[in-house]
């Protein structure tokens, strides 16, 4: 029981055979480039897909369709910018795949070695 829901799990060895039988589509096997993009909505959300894309230097629509079938990101409302770009969150789908109760339980982001730059920052491309 969490927030009021509660969820009905199996064994970890039947997960298989019950995904195929209700016909859900696996989210156990992310991409690297599904991985970044998570990461980057996860450790900056709310974030628009140009932001994403600004900072992976990549276009991010096919990872963020990805990640929106499998129910691990969802539409979060709009900027006031330009264009009005889509805010993009993580889902409870998402906290539950990765363990997690809540999104203040991520991990700190590491420095890699050789910068000086301080972990935010990382993110912002």
């Amino acid at each position: 029981r969490n927030a009021g829901r509660v969820q009905l799990t199996t064994a970890p060895e039947l997960a298989a055979l019950v995904e195929h039988f209700l016909g859900l589509e696996a989210v156990t096997h992310l991409s690297r480039a599904a991985l970044e993009t998570l990461a980057i909505i996860a450790y900056q959300q709310p974030v628009t897909r140009p932001q994403v894309d600004s900072i992976r230097g990549v276009n991010s629509d096919a990872m963020m369709k990805s990640l929106l079938g499998k129910g691990l990101i969802q539409e979060a409302g709009r900027t006031d910018g330009p264009g009005r770009p889509i805010l993009y969150t993580t889902t409870a789908e998402f906290l539950q795949h990765f363990g997690l109760s809540s999104i203040i339980e991520l991990p700190p982001l590491a420095v890699p070695m050789d910068g000086d730059a301080e972990p935010a920052e990382l993110l912002k491309g």
